[in-house]
């Protein structure tokens, strides 16, 4: 019986991934209109602006990619404004621009798409997110009470007012009131965690797409120490469908990283750990052009072997995000360097993956991850939803002309505590769900997992470049490690912080007192190969585990 399941379950996935693709348009539109937004996030400052123009955009894009924000030059997700131009120059789309934060002119273009208006209470943050809920279920803009009158000028009158329903509730409550009163009206698709900063702050860019989408919001914490919070935010996960998305990330002020992840993994969905990116409801309408087919920089053949020689190979990977880190800086294609792909964007934002490929160096190279078909821990994710997903992962890869996969798990610790190394049989897995990718590269920090088996390496990282670490710092560093593993040839895999540039990674290189060769990924993996100089090593059940990391 169980076989049974499963086969059936292999046989839905895709149905369902084909539920999960927002509609997409056969082109893109020939006119869509820019609203700019300051730089002010703040509850007391420009946010109510914002969440207003947020809410308007994802009613508005319901059918249609019409509302583009632009987001400030200093906001986390950099190509933006750089998307602005490629959507003129590669789509032909010509945009009307909008004044700074002019929610009066933007209502008077969409309020149309809008039914009327949720009422948002200045004195309670977490009423804003429940409205974000409130607005895509029953199709209203977020407003407060300041904007009362101007919603008002356009035909919007309110609907669901939220002032006063939450004064002196915990988050478990006003969440557990929204979950009763909308809950079963939501997306059983997407789920959005509002998280991020706290306090006087807010950066909801994904907010649009969630609206668009009916998702429920949030920003339950997943911390055992919030144990009400914790119940409902599993009772929430429970009901959404298997390998669905949960959109945002985390709370910086009630979780980590790690205990989110672990969570949502447990259950078989994808992470897609932004809570800032932007204008996902009008660039997941806008199909790649005609003329466009995704195309990695390959170096080596998949039967191809290469000879290592006695010497200190070192590859550099980015992990996070590649419109959050070093892309639009100075100094890309320098040296050969490795990018994660977010893989979903295949479908979720096909523009910018497009961007990206487009934009790329010959010294750029792609690999998929993080860990399957979207940010996911293998150690959490139970044994009968791994193949399906993995599937997932695969059909992902193949389209976007992948051939490694990356792994991260902080289920049982982080790069300060625990540790990130993974069981044989979480190894087995993967060998045998992905049998024709070039290796595996795992870790985030520091790990020691190790394969070699049919060609196929699986390495963990050795270094982790901190983005407050300096030059000499990190010259010291890899010179002592270099040291420790005198054994030639050696493969050094370096993680690299998004936020480093490439040309701080090229000077610390550059300035060993050994000479080292930079290589790109799959030749790094075709060289390890070869020459098998590091120990085949798992996770063991005596090492630590840190469970709240």
């Amino acid at each position: 019986m169980k076989r049974l399941f499963l086969s059936l379950f292999l046989v839905l996935i895709p149905a369902l991934r084909a539920e999960l693709a927002p509609r997409q348009l056969d082109r893109a539109p020939a006119t869509a209109t820019i609203v700019p937004l300051s730089d002010n996030w703040r509850l007391d400052g420009d946010l109510p602006a914002h969440a207003l123009l947020l809410s308007l955009q994802g009613l508005a894009n319901r059918d249609c990619p019409r509302v583009y924000l632009e987001y400030p030059k200093n906001w986390q997700w950099e190509i933006v404004r750089p998307l602005i131009g490629f959507l003129e120059r590669r789509h032909g789309m010509k945009f009307e621009r909008l004044g700074v934060d002019d929610i009066d002119a933007a209502l008077g273009a969409f309020a149309r798409h809008a039914k009327g208006c949720v009422v948002w209470d200045k004195a309670v943050r977490s009423s804003l997110i429940v409205a974000f809920t409130v607005s895509g279920v029953e199709d209203l803009v977020v407003v407060n009470e300041d904007q009362l009158a101007l919603a008002e000028k356009h035909g919007l009158k309110p609907v669901v007012d939220l002032r006063g329903r939450f004064e002196g509730k915990s988050d478990s409550a006003i969440y557990q009131w929204a979950y009763d009163q909308y809950f079963a009206r939501c997306s059983r698709d997407y789920y959005v965690v509002m998280g991020g900063e706290s306090g006087n702050q807010m950066q909801p860019g994904v907010a649009d797409f969630g609206i668009q989408q009916r998702a429920f919001f949030s920003d339950l914490s997943a911390n055992p120490k919030h144990p009400e919070e914790l119940a409902l935010l599993k009772k929430i996960l429970s009901q959404q469908h298997t390998a669905s998305i949960v959109l945002g990330w985390h709370s910086y002020a009630k979780d980590t990283e790690g205990q989110h992840t672990t969570l949502t993994s447990s259950y078989g969905l994808r992470m897609e750990g932004l809570h800032n990116l932007p204008n996902v409801s009008f660039t997941s309408q806008i199909p790649l052009t005609p003329d466009f087919k995704f195309a990695n920089n390959h170096h080596v053949r998949p039967d191809q072997k290469l000879k290592a020689e006695k010497k200190v190979y070192v590859c550099a990977v980015a992990t996070d995000s590649m419109g959050i880190g070093t892309w639009t800086k100075p100094g890309r294609g320098r040296i050969p360097y490795t990018w994660q792909v977010l893989m979903n964007w295949a479908w979720m934002n096909p523009p910018a993956l497009q961007y990206f490929y487009e934009d790329k160096s010959p010294n750029d190279y792609f690999i998929g991850g993080l860990s399957g078909p979207g940010y996911m821990y293998p150690k959490a994710i139970p044994a009968d939803k791994f193949p399906p997903l993995m599937k997932a992962a695969r059909e992902l890869m193949a389209k976007l002309d992948l051939r490694v996969m990356e792994i991260m798990d902080y289920s049982g610790g982080n790069r300060h505590i625990g540790n990130t190394d993974l069981p044989k049989e979480v190894v087995d897995r993967y060998y045998e769900q992905f049998p024709d990718v070039l290796g595996f590269i795992n870790g985030y920090g520091t790990a020691r997992t190790f394969d070699l088996r049919d060609g196929k390496p699986f390495i963990s990282y050795d270094y982790y470049l901190a983005v407050d670490r300096s030059n000499a710092e990190a010259i010291a560093d890899l010179e002592e490690l270099i040291q420790l593993n005198p054994r030639r040839p050696y493969f050094l895999l370096m993680h690299v912080r998004e936020s480093n540039t490439i040309e701080k990674v090229a000077d610390i290189l550059g300035g060993l007192s050994e000479p080292v060769e930079i290589v790109p990924l799959d030749v790094f993996l075709k060289l390890a190969a070869d020459a098998k100089t590091y120990t085949t090593h798992y996770m063991t059940e005596k090492d630590p585990v840190y469970g709240n990391p």
